[in-house]
């Protein structure tokens, strides 16, 4: 685990170029944010191959099926919340006709802290993994970003990414670390597996140090790929039957959801940590909006050593 902090965004709009230069195939729609979501640097470069709809995403996703069965790979991109207005094109259009559309959700979860709710997307796990043959990743960091989004483009159907905004501490050292559809053990433990996703990848591998401090040893999970889920996640497991999940998701219906319905049939004992079933709010500061919504190594080592010591919590 690495110190080091950069921006999820960034590596997306670097990605892209690298992705632009191997495949003429590859455009890029934005819906006029393309100064927030960094997709401006491949509109620089490859200005006949972006197209700015303007802030219309139902109409983006639409214009999107329509080049895919053209043979075209369109990446539609856009704030995670504002995706969710293309939900039903996103359903009926891409989903329903198995349309080779990738579609990278920026600024998921709280990352957008300071402007509220209306702009914060705490449901797009939920939303995307019960569309039939929608394949969803959450990386954890910079270099898993461009490793999953290189790997969706030559997957050939439609593909859901969600990636914050800028808060992305460096996990991998290498691109090749990472495989679509397969669970990486960062760290290996006898007494619990800790699976996480997103930037609580990086949290967990903290607290995994405060369990440790208490005597517990914990193994830890990064599950990028939330949908297909690997079929051997409990062999990833390993011995303990105690699994904890953590997402910068609401609690209902997103990744912690998807492992319970893999694992619970397979005997584990789980205990799903993510965001209440609430809103966000504005803050100045990411962190101190990620604990008041109990998302903080603080909270997170409590509520585990509750439930590694058979307390209810």
């Amino acid at each position: 685990m690495s110190n080091q902090i950069a921006s999820a965004r960034e590596a997306f709009g670097e990605t892209l170029i690298e992705i632009g230069k191997e495949n003429d195939n590859v455009i890029v729609l934005d819906p006029d944010v393309s100064a927030s979501t960094k997709t401006f640097i491949f509109r620089n470069m490859f200005p006949n191959r972006f197209i700015n709809v303007g802030i219309s995403e139902q109409d983006m996703i639409g214009i999107a099926a329509g080049l895919a069965l053209e043979g075209f790979i369109p990446i539609v991109t856009g704030f995670s919340m504002f995706i969710l207005r293309g939900w039903e094109q996103i359903r009926n259009t891409i989903a329903r006709d198995k349309l080779n559309v990738k579609i990278i959700a920026t600024h998921s979860g709280l990352s957008d802290f300071a402007d509220g709710a209306s702009h914060q997307c705490l449901e797009d796990i939920a939303l995307m993994r019960v569309l039939p043959g929608m394949n969803v990743v959450v990386p954890s960091d910079p270099t898993s970003i461009k490793s999953l989004l290189k790997q969706l483009v030559y997957i050939n159907g439609p593909c859901y990414m969600r990636i914050g905004r800028d808060f992305a501490p460096k996990i991998y050292e290498s691109e090749d670390e990472i495989v679509f559809g397969k669970a990486n053990l960062l760290e290996e433990g006898s007494d619990l597996t800790i699976i996480a996703c997103g930037l609580m990848v990086y949290f967990s591998l903290e607290v995994r140090e405060k369990l440790l401090e208490n005597g517990f040893n914990a193994a830890v999970v990064d599950l990028h790929t939330i949908k297909p889920l690997d079929r051997e996640l409990n062999k990833v497991c390993g011995n303990s039957d105690k699994v904890v999940t953590i997402e910068e998701h609401n609690i209902i219906g997103g990744m912690g959801a998807a492992v319970c319905e893999i694992l619970s049939e397979k005997g584990f004992r789980i205990k799903r940590l993510g965001v209440p079933d609430m809103f966000g709010e504005s803050s100045r500061n990411y962190l101190q909006l990620l604990e008041k919504c109990e998302l903080n190594v603080k909270i997170f080592t409590k509520n585990i050593l509750n439930f590694v010591k058979g307390e209810l919590s």
